[in-house]
């Protein structure tokens, strides 16, 4: 993170307690650093157990509150174990990100997908945002101004080709995030997506370069997208700005998609 981005987000967070799921490298990792950098705490959650601590270990290291746990979001019982042991280090929840996911899918047209992929897919994107949300639920609730980000894509906003899967599992997310956002609100809980262009992260090492190419040209800033432009929407709609915005989508893409 630069000087400029770690300045402008100084404090705004000051006192939020976060769960970030996904969170031992990429833009997982990048969302931790700049929760704690704006003055939250944070649990770092993945499936990668070394990664994982070795990650809340670097932000251990700057002097800031940051734990590891690990977890597998396509098991039920991980996911609520997860979400318990989160509140408890915390001392309660007031954010969660929803960030972990899987691609698996790239690279294949709709007839050589095979059904397998799909569902192991779908279980981890779909089901297991929505069962980190409800698991996280009653901490949420307590914090009295509780904040949901989930990680979606603009993938479904162009209808990205050969990533199926992918793809309709990321549509799904938006399609939950609005309907999560209704249900909530009573709860005084925010609801909300952030919707990342092609990103230069360890999960896309194996994106073609032509797929990169189509994004730099076609954006309105002409450039490659890294983890620290996608992070400050995120801080932002965990904040107290955000707290009349809910149900919404936010592109962050350099203008690939204008939504």
């Amino acid at each position: 993170m630069n000087s400029t981005t770690s300045l402008s987000s100084a404090g705004i967070l000051q006192g939020r307690r976060v769960l970030v799921t996904g969170a031992s490298r990429g833009l997982g990792f990048e969302f931790a650093n700049r929760i704690v950098q704006a003055g939250g705490s944070v649990v770092l959650a993945d499936i990668l157990e070394a990664e994982v601590r070795q990650a809340a270990a670097r932000l251990n290291e700057q002097g800031f509150a940051a734990h590891a746990l690990v977890f597998d979001q396509g098991d039920p019982e991980s996911v609520t174990r997860c979400a318990e042991q989160a509140a408890a280090l915390l001392g309660g929840l007031d954010g969660l990100v929803n960030n972990a996911a899987m691609t698996h899918s790239g690279g294949k047209t709709l007839e050589q997908l095979e059904i397998d992929v799909w569902d192991q897919v779908m279980r981890i994107n779909v089901r297991g945002n929505w069962l980190m949300s409800r698991a996280c639920l009653g901490a949420l609730r307590a914090s009295g101004n509780g904040s949901i980000v989930n990680l979606a894509s603009d993938t479904p906003m162009w209808g990205a080709p050969n990533l199926l899967a992918y793809v309709a599992s990321k549509g799904a997310i938006m399609s939950m995030t609005r309907s999560m956002a209704r249900e909530l609100g009573g709860d005084n809980i925010t609801v909300n997506a952030v919707a990342p262009g092609l990103t230069l992260v360890e999960a896309t090492e194996y994106v073609p370069q032509e797929r990169h190419d189509l994004y730099e040209n076609q954006r309105a800033i002409k450039r490659a997208q890294h983890p620290d432009d996608v992070s400050g929407a995120v801080t932002f709609l965990l904040s107290g700005l955000s707290r009349f915005v809910t149900g919404q989508v936010l592109a962050v893409n350099g203008g690939f998609v204008m939504h």
